[in-house]
């Protein structure tokens, strides 16, 4: 029987909590024959470290969650992603841009779906500066003109999505600190890896759109998409490690089984979800 192939890839900036167990078992109970897949996001080269990369796959092996292929580091393949970007500049598809984040506070007008600010543009048509750093922005006008704006895609559920990608502006796909960005690196990662199924939290729902964007523009494959509810701790934030919330380490401190772990994160995903419908 074919696998099918999903991922669970948690970023190293912090013990594993239960909001990262309900994101495995998601996937893992969306993947067959051996296509559950393990990936590290540690492209954060001030957040991530070592010895939280340690720490992750130890949490992991010890609830039962074992990769079906070697586990994929992205910091492991800053090259391959580069090739990605040098393609796009190429294409007369990116822009160096030198803003700085109060730049942008201060100028933009307009709020992206994923909430985030739209760049205003501003250095849009301006000659390549030698003196200074620069971020590589996406010139989503010029994009959209080669493939269009209207992107689809399809959810496990049947569900047909249609988003007009132009609303998000032109994003940063190579940046300052470690070159490359999140959305690059995902769409890429997934390529790669045959990723059948995208299972994530609802929170990058919207962001599906500039993911199927590059996809398209890179040629690459169409997966099919899980967006899961997000825990959420109790002020109506999504569960983080930045609040504190208890990690496995502590779980198991506490006496808790591998089972019990996974159960009470099946739990907590049924309750999300029936929450999230509401």
């Amino acid at each position: 029987m074919t696998p099918i192939r999903t991922r669970f890839a948690p970023s190293p900036t912090g013990f594993l909590h239960l909001g990262h167990v309900v994101s495995a078992v998601h996937a893992q109970d969306l993947s067959r024959n051996g296509g559950f897949i393990i990936r590290i996001e540690d492209i954060d080269k001030q957040r991530c470290t070592p010895a939280f990369t340690t720490a992750l796959i130890a949490d992991l092996m010890w609830l039962g969650f074992t990769s079906g292929h070697p586990i994929r580091q992205q910091s492991s393949h800053f090259g391959e992603y580069e090739t990605c970007l040098e393609l796009l500049r190429r294409r007369g598809l990116l822009y160096p841009c030198t803003c700085s984040r109060q730049d942008i506070a201060t100028h933009a007008r307009l709020k992206a779906p994923d909430g985030s600010l739209v760049y205003p543009g501003t250095c849009r048509h301006r000659p390549v500066p030698t003196d200074r750093p620069v971020t590589w922005r996406l010139n989503m006008a010029a994009a959209t003109a080669e493939v269009g704006s209207r992107m689809h895609w399809q959810e496990i559920d049947g569900n047909r999505v249609e988003r007009d990608v132009s609303n998000f502006g032109d994003i940063v796909l190579g940046r300052r600190d470690s070159g490359v960005s999140y959305h690059l690196c995902v769409t890429h990662d997934d390529h790669v890896q045959d990723i059948d199924i995208v299972t994530r939290g609802r929170d990058l729902f919207e962001a599906t759109a500039i993911h199927r964007l590059l996809q398209i523009l890179l040629g690459y494959r169409k997966p099919r998409y899980a967006h899961h509810a997000l825990l959420m701790a109790p002020d109506g934030r999504k569960l983080s490690k930045r609040d504190g919330s208890e990690s496995v380490r502590s779980m198991k401190s506490r006496g808790m089984t591998p089972s019990e772990v996974r159960a009470a994160a099946r739990s907590a995903l049924i309750r999300a979800d029936r929450s999230a419908d509401t």
